[in-house]
């Protein structure tokens, strides 16, 4: 991961695509959100969804997902190059998290993040916030899924 410092506004990071099958589906919705358009096709169907839909919190938890696996990919490429690699802290929080249009079975949805904002911290000397907005688009191109996060960058060298 890179430093404060090295993070662009605009800067764009495709973090990778996942396929929602009936079964992580039903096996996610079992466990976490049990209502019945998640856990069979026929409820689905005859919901507003039209089909056996993801949960909400499946799609952004297969998105967090992806976005810390993209991390350690990256971490892992900078550490075998020589580079430093920096920590990052934890997430302040989110806003704006939005389930735009139903993820049905067998959907795949590519996730995109976007830098859209940093300062420095002003309570935390040698760190910085980044503000990122990550989305999810199906396989027809329609977006399906959006969150703006921030999270604790470290600066290099302490600030």
């Amino acid at each position: 991961m890179r430093f404060f410092e090295d993070i662009d506004i605009g800067q764009r990071r495709e973090i990778g695509a996942y396929t929602f099958t009936a079964d992580a589906i039903k096996t996610f919705a079992a466990k976490f959100d049990p209502q019945r358009f998640h856990l069979d096709e026929e409820e689905g169907k005859n919901s507003l969804f039209g089909g056996l839909a993801a949960s909400g919190w499946h799609v952004g938890s297969a998105c967090m997902s992806l976005l810390v696996a993209d991390g350690q990919r990256l971490a892992r490429e900078a550490a075998s190059r020589g580079e430093d690699v920096a920590v990052w802290g934890p997430s302040p929080g989110f806003r704006d998290l939005r389930w735009i249009r139903p993820v049905l079975a067998g959907d795949t949805v590519s996730y995109v993040n976007v830098v859209i904002d940093k300062r420095t911290s002003a309570s935390r000397p040698g760190w910085g916030i980044l503000t990122a907005r990550t989305t999810g688009t199906n396989q027809r191109g329609e977006e399906v899924y959006s969150i703006t996060a921030s999270a604790f960058v470290p600066m290099r060298n302490g600030g």
